[in-house]
């Protein structure tokens, strides 16, 4: 079986144990946006890792929290063709992913492209090692190894 190229998570981490009761209650959730008591704003984006020595692209679909005005501006702009013209905006990653240092908070910078594209989610360069992934590139070995890691969790 060929191992995939991507995962990702159905909301942020925030909310992952909320109950049934606090979903309905707190959360507006759809496969882009995430809205939590009206004052806590995410979106879903690509954070893409080149294989290295591959053309090919590991993609971790996960959630950036935004401030207000920036998640309205980009809200705004959703179903528009001309907001790939918006300027990145500022944002905490919000995806715990599996066998990384703790991967809370990062700073990234989200890029807005295509109408029917997730937005682009760049970390900001540090020692992490999710951030030397992107800018450096990732292994088909890790890859596989994440495969088994995130598989075994299902």
């Amino acid at each position: 079986m060929d191992t995939p190229l991507g995962y990702g998570s159905l909301m942020p981490t925030y909310i992952e144990d909320f109950s049934k009761k606090d979903m309905k209650r707190r959360v507006f959730l759809t496969e882009g946006i995430c809205v939590l008591d009206e004052e806590h704003f995410f979106v879903n984006g690509c954070l893409e890792l080149q294989i290295i020595g591959e053309d090919d692209v590991f993609t971790w679909n996960v959630w950036v929290s935004l401030s207000a005005d920036n998640f309205f501006r980009m809200f705004d702009a959703w179903e528009d063709p001309a907001r790939v013209g918006l300027e990145p905006m500022f944002g905490w990653f919000s995806t715990d992913l599996p066998d990384y240092p703790d991967t809370i908070n990062l700073k990234t910078n989200v890029h807005i492209r295509e109408v029917v594209m997730r937005p682009f989610i760049e970390l900001e360069p540090t020692d992490h090692p999710l951030a030397v992934e992107q800018w450096e590139g990732i292994t088909r070995e890790w890859i596989e190894e994440l495969a088994r890691i995130v598989e075994s969790d299902v």
